[in-house]
């Protein structure tokens, strides 16, 4: 673990950093400044969980002797198993903090979800999928921000963006983009036939504006229309929602739910900068393809998840193999697992 955390490389970095804030004219830069600092508490957050675990493995070898010799019945015998998995817990943490080391894995995700063929059944598997992240995001302590909501008119939803704001949000959850496939009996077939459903889940980073990606003006068209929102307050009687296009690689961002039309075109320019510098980073050849294109066909085949109601119940990761039979739980948020599962298996892979 620590070859894998590069300790002592961050610790020199730690040191490095509380130098700088001591120099008289630390504050001069406040914008800087704030970044040393959480820069720090960054490093702070992983070397001091690191040493808290080396003291308690240490700790550890003691009371092993101890409850060998009070033996199995004994009360400080279960105390220590007890210790035992709480150190197992925290190593699981501490080593998935390992594979986060991705250059954007820290910032916050905007994820969108659409619908695939199908008509309503797969609009309301796009809700459905809305709803897990949504559970998720409470569960894990992020917070979510609508940016853009097209909603139809019998059931579910055509497509929504929203921003996932959290330490890591990006790096947990970028294993989630892809095609997610649903199996059940449709509560919209009067004859109670099995369906399947498609939608697909595309994640990028948000990135600040400070970034290596320079957007000619002359590459964009921005559209204006008006929103098309849940109502009331969600939808605007001014043509604020703001669609913007990525002449050269077909990206196209939207942003509906700020309250004015610069904030919207605001948002949405983030949002892109976060796709094209995602497109930069995985596909580094001559023609540049919309990183989303590959998600395109949205059907049987090109599945990541699949999501079984009926004839069994079942969840399983096409990915990595990882399967859980309780689909009423994950669909309640619970995805810690398959999202370890998926970051071990690309860890692994880069190892190789």
């Amino acid at each position: 673990m620590r070859c894998l955390f590069d300790l002592a490389d961050k610790k020199a970095k730690k040191l490095n950093l509380e130098k700088e804030t001591l120099k008289d004219d630390f504050w001069n830069n406040v914008e800087e400044a704030q970044k040393t600092i959480s820069a720090m508490q960054d490093l702070k957050n992983i070397i001091e969980p690191f040493e808290s675990l080396k003291n308690s493995l240490e700790d550890m070898d003691t009371m092993i002797d101890m409850a060998e010799e009070e033996g199995e019945g004994s009360s400080f015998f279960k105390e220590t198993i007890k210790e035992i998995e709480r150190i197992e817990k925290d190593y699981e943490i501490l080593h998935l903090a390992t594979l986060l080391s991705g250059e954007y894995d820290a910032n916050a995700a905007i994820l969108s979800i659409h619908a695939g063929a199908g008509g309503t059944e797969a609009q309301d598997w796009a809700n459905m999928l809305y709803r897990m992240y949504s559970r998720f995001v409470e569960q894990f302590g992020f917070s979510m921000e609508e940016l853009d909501y097209n909603q139809d008119g019998e059931a579910g939803i055509k497509s929504v963006t929203f921003l996932v704001k959290g330490k890591n949000a990006y790096g947990y959850l970028k294993g989630e983009k892809g095609v997610h496939r649903l199996v059940r009996i449709s509560p919209f077939d009067a004859a109670k036939r099995r369906h399947t459903s498609f939608a697909s889940v595309d994640v990028t980073p948000e990135l600040d504006d400070d970034i290596s990606i320079i957007i000619n003006p002359e590459d964009l068209r921005i559209d204006t229309y008006r929103s098309s929102g849940k109502g009331g307050q969600h939808v605007n009687k001014t043509d604020s929602a703001v669609r913007i296009i990525h002449l050269p690689t077909g990206v196209v961002v939207q942003c509906q739910n700020e309250r004015s039309q610069h904030m919207n075109k605001d948002r949405a320019m983030k949002m892109l900068y976060g796709k094209l510098v995602q497109i930069q980073e995985e596909e580094k050849k001559e023609r540049i393809e919309d990183i989303q294109g590959k998600y395109s066909q949205i059907a049987w085949g090109s599945q990541i998840r699949s999501y079984v109601f009926h004839p069994y119940t079942l969840v399983k990761d096409h990915r990595t193999n990882a399967e859980v039979g309780n689909v009423t739980k994950v669909m309640d948020g619970d995805l810690e697992f398959f999202i370890n599962e998926y970051l071990k298996l690309k860890a692994s892979e880069k190892n190789d």
